[in-house]
């Protein structure tokens, strides 16, 4: 990257860390729909250095709030995560060359309707969920954290319906995507199919993390969580739109 890129590329993950610090989730929806539009790395190199930055950001919420995780719905979440990550990690593989256009329209998608959904407040439930639940959830977080370090969406969505105290639910959703972050650095280290050393650069974007996730938890902005969601939900259903319709045409008149 070159310098201007990687200015770009701190702004992006600073961003991202203080939205996630405040909501407990989008950070890598944020970055990757950021890296997609701009085209400062290859999905699968951004997704490897958002998968390092997501680990610094939950290690530093986790310092105090690791007593707080939902350690029973955590298991049975993380039994069907890691198994299905590593199905994403290959689907990643195999959708990054020649299919590049269908990838960026799967991501474009899935920032969509994760904002679609991410927009909606979750109605509470009188009684917890079944067990089986979280083990489907997780399967979903697990196959869309392979494929772009996102495991947030769907897993947000069923927790925050869930009858927990709000800091239980975002110390736990912190956790998962700690450790789904640990499995798939293992993953590209153990393929070999490390980001080269000009795209390394971007790990320099952890200062920048630690800087804004410390920020949103010693000032956060004068405004309703309400309104730090719709914000949210701006920003990436935008991002999904701008990213995915390049794609849809480019598909299209590939095919005519």
């Amino acid at each position: 990257m070159s310098v201007a890129e990687l200015i770009g590329f701190l702004l992006l993950a600073g961003a991202a860390a203080y939205a996630q610090t405040l909501t407990g989730f989008a950070f890598g929806l944020i970055t990757m729909g950021g890296v997609g539009l701009t085209g400062l790395l290859s999905l699968p190199d951004a997704a490897m250095i958002v998968s390092v930055l997501t680990m610094v950001n939950a290690t530093q919420m986790l310092l105090k709030g690791w007593r707080d995780v939902a350690w029973r719905e955590f298991i049975f979440v993380m039994a069907a995560s890691i198994p299905m990550l590593f199905v994403g990690y290959w689907l990643l593989g195999w959708l990054a060359g020649a299919r590049a256009d269908l990838l960026r329209l799967i991501l474009g998608l899935v920032i969509i309707v994760s904002s679609l959904q991410l927009a909606r407040k979750p109605e509470p439930l009188a009684r917890r969920s079944g067990d089986g639940s979280f083990l489907f959830f997780g399967a979903i977080a697990g196959l869309m954290g392979g494929m772009f370090s996102t495991a947030g969406p769907p897993l947000v969505y069923h927790l925050y319906r869930q009858p927990m105290p709000l800091v239980k639910i975002r110390e736990t959703l912190v956790t998962v995507f700690a450790l789904n972050a640990v499995f798939r650095i293992g993953l590209v280290v153990f393929s070999g199919d490390l980001p080269s050393g000009s795209n390394l650069t971007g790990l320099l974007a952890i200062p920048a993390v630690m800087g804004a996730t410390y920020a949103a938890r010693r000032w956060p902005p004068p405004v309703s969580p309400a309104t730090m969601r719709r914000i949210v939900f701006a920003l990436l259903f935008l991002s999904g739109v701008s990213l995915g319709a390049p794609a849809v045409i480019h598909l299209l008149e590939a095919s005519s």
